[in-house]
This record gives structure tokens, sequence and C-alpha cells, in this order.
């Protein structure tokens, strides 16, 4: 009764529309002070306790480095490059927009924030070459979704940390599932625009000189990929310091070679990673204390014992896990559902000897998928309230990509070696 009071609280608390954060600290009070028998004490030193693992340093080193491209430049060029190597297929800026979120989602580490950017920067170009604004809308969010998987993605991180497992393993298991993601919405998105007869936003392909030069102004951004992912996983430096060497060259690059950061923007770019950090970290710390709450009461114990005895098919649980974590994602930002689930899950997952790093991109890919679906998303209401697109409208558009989203979503569940050959070489 103890956690089911608690529970209680934090299912009116999301309902009433409190920040995550407030509803969860409210079940984890709620939990202390009325219905449970440990020290209140224990609350203050779970919530501050959470936040001191040095791992998270990776956190805000991997926001500033999002915001800090988004004033060097760097994301202009990648755009260009996209729209070189997609222009010329139908749907091309359409495609070109799924592109750029691949190739700055790993860089940008917040699919919020890069919702919120494209949508600003893609989505009037869009409507002005005649896509309707609520393909446009849908388009953008559903290629944000890309960003959580792509490495260095916070999400990622996160997991890694609750799951103890190598962060450098998670952002090598990331890349394919990425890449698949890209290709299925990209493939998705020719197939409409033939139907509708969107026009491709060049004439022709580009020639090997547009390409190159395309590819030399975006390679600033490139390099910052290999540097991260590289340097991780050769042991020369942790993701905490990849992220500071990264943020590092980002500066470097968009003050004194592009020449188009000023100081004025990076004080603009911490003050926004403050802000951002801020609330990442107060989630993590609130729904830290609760996930405690749930293990002081054996919750992970029971589950896995309820779960294996209703079947000990690694199959049907990761069916039952997908639609749970499908409809769970709709209405739980998803950094906090991987706080408090994972340690309730990892038992039975290692139980029934699934690979925890294949279990996590299906967490995480579930949780992304979810932010995007009707009527609850949180990437929906971000990418509307941007665009003025309304809920109907979204929803109408939006499947054609859900189901491509879910097709690679089967593949991650169901064939390891998606996820799971990079990180085992």
């Amino acid at each position: 009764m103890t956690v089911l009071t608690a529970s209680i609280a934090l299912f009116v608390g999301l309902v009433i529309n409190l920040p995550v954060f407030i509803a969860v600290i409210l079940a984890v009070l709620v939990y202390f002070f009325i219905a449970g028998d440990a020290s209140p004490v224990i609350a203050v030193q779970r919530l501050v306790g959470a936040a001191e693992n040095s791992t998270l340093l990776a956190i805000p080193f991997f926001i500033l480095l999002g915001n800090v491209l988004n004033y060097t430049g760097m994301t202009g060029r990648m755009l260009h490059l996209a729209e070189v190597l997609t222009g010329h297929f139908k749907g091309g800026l359409a495609q070109a927009n799924v592109l750029l979120s691949t190739l700055m989602g790993g860089l940008s580490a917040s699919s919020l924030a890069d919702c919120a950017m494209l949508c600003r920067m893609l989505v009037p170009g869009m409507t002005k070459l005649g896509y309707s604004r609520s393909f446009s809308t849908v388009v953008t969010a559903a290629g944000s979704l890309i960003t959580p998987i792509i490495p260095p993605g916070i999400a990622l991180i996160i997991y890694g940390y609750v799951a103890d497992v190598s962060i450098g393993k998670m952002f090598l298991a990331g890349i394919i599932p990425g890449i698949l993601c890209a290709a299925a919405l990209m493939c998705t998105i020719r197939g409409i625009s033939g139907v509708r007869g969107y026009k491709p936003a060049r004439e022709k392909g580009p020639t090997w000189s547009e390409f190159w030069q395309a590819l030399k102004g975006a390679s600033g951004a490139l390099v910052l990929v290999v540097v991260i992912i590289g340097g991780i996983r050769a042991g020369i430096f942790t993701p905490t310091e990849a992220g500071a060497i990264a943020v590092v060259y980002a500066i470097v690059i968009g003050m004194f070679v592009y020449k188009e950061m000023t100081v004025g923007d990076l004080k603009s770019a911490l003050m926004e990673t403050a802000i951002a950090t801020a609330g990442i970290m107060l989630i993590i710390m609130a729904c830290s204390a609760f996930a405690w709450v749930l293990s002081w009461e054996r919750v992970a114990q029971n589950v896995a014992s309820f779960i294996t005895g209703y079947s000990d098919s690694p199959t049907t649980f990761l069916m039952i896990i997908n639609v749970f974590l499908l409809i769970l994602g709709m209405f739980i930002e998803g950094n906090a559902a991987i706080i408090v689930l994972v340690p309730l899950l990892m038992p039975t997952v290692r139980q029934l000897g699934i690979d925890p790093v294949q279990f996590g991109l299906i967490m995480i890919l579930n949780l992304s998928i979810g932010c995007l679906t009707p009527p609850m998303g949180t990437i929906m209401f971000i990418s509307n309230a941007i665009t003025g697109t309304r809920v109907g409208e979204f929803t109408r558009e939006v499947w054609p990509l859900l189901l491509a989203l879910l097709a690679v979503l089967m593949l991650v569940t169901y064939v390891p070696a998606v996820s799971t050959f990079l990180p085992n070489l």
C-alpha cells in the first residue's frame, strides 16, 4: 500500500500537469512523510546523492555543445550538405530535414532542442516550396527523434549511468539504429512526396565539385563525431572529457575559423545550458529518489517474479515491454522513465539473458516514439506550438512515419545484432 499511495500521488501530479520533477518529488514526500516507515532524512540524501555521480558531468557538456553549435554556423553548413545530398529527390527538402537531424542529432544531444531549432529553421522554407504546414511539422518532429539514439544522446548517457553499462558501448550501439531510423523516414517521405507531387529542391543531383565544397564546409562538425566516438572507444578520454574537448573545439571553430560566433553568443549558450541542465538534473534527482523507494519496497524483485512466472520467454517479455513503453512514452518524459524503470526491469532483463546494451536501445527508441504519438506526445506539442499546427492535423499526417519507426523498433527488438554488432567488435 505504501508504494501504491506514492504512485497515486505521482499519477495525480502528472494528470494536473505539474512539472515532472515536482510530481515525482511529491510522490517521494508522500511515501516518506505519510505512507512510509523509513526516515525522511533518507529522502534528502537520495535527492542530493543522485547528483554527485561524476558520470553525469557529461550531460552539461553535451548540452553546451548543442547550444554552441547553434551559434557557430555549423548547423547551416550541415543543412547545405544535407540539401546537396538529397535536394534532387522527390520531397528533397523534407529528406534533407531528416538527414540534418541525423547529422546534427548526436551533437545537439536533445531531441526537444533539435525539434525546436529545426521547426523554426526549416518549416517556413518547406511551406514556401509547397509542402503542407502539418506535413512539414510532422517530418521535423519525427526526424528529431533520432537525436536520443545517435551518439552522444543524453538518453544514452543516462541509461548507461543507471544500468551500469559502458557509455562508450551505448554510443556505438546507437549508430546503426539511428541510421536505420533515418533511412526508414526518408524512404517513407519519398513515397508520400511522389503521391502528393512535392517537387525536388534542386533540378539535378550534385556535381562532384558541389559535393566536395559542401562536405568541406561541414567537415568541422563531422570531425566532432569522430573525435567523440573514436576518442572514447580508443580509451583516450572518458565521455565527460569527450564532451569538454568537443565544446572547446566547437568554440574555437566558431570564433576563429568560421568567425560567426561572438562572446555574446557564448554567454547566451552558457545561460541556455545552465537552464537546460538544471531541468534535467532535477528530473534525475527526483526520479533517483523514487527509484530508491521502489527498490526499498522490493518492487523490482516482485516485477521480475511476476513476469518470469507468466512467461520465461525473452520474446514475450520484449513484446510486453514494447507495448508498455510506447504507451508510457506518451505521458512521461523519457529520461525520467529510464531512471525509474531501469532498476525495476534490469533484474528480469539479466535473468532472461537479454543484452543490457540492446535493451537500452529498445527502451530509448520506444520512449522516443511515444513522444511523437498522439494524444500526449511531448515532441508533438512542442512542434505544434512553434509552427501553429493543430493536433488533429498532426495526427492525420504522422501515422506513415510512425509505422516506419515502429518497423525499425521491431528490428532492434528481435535482431540483437542491429544494436550489439558495433559494441561487440
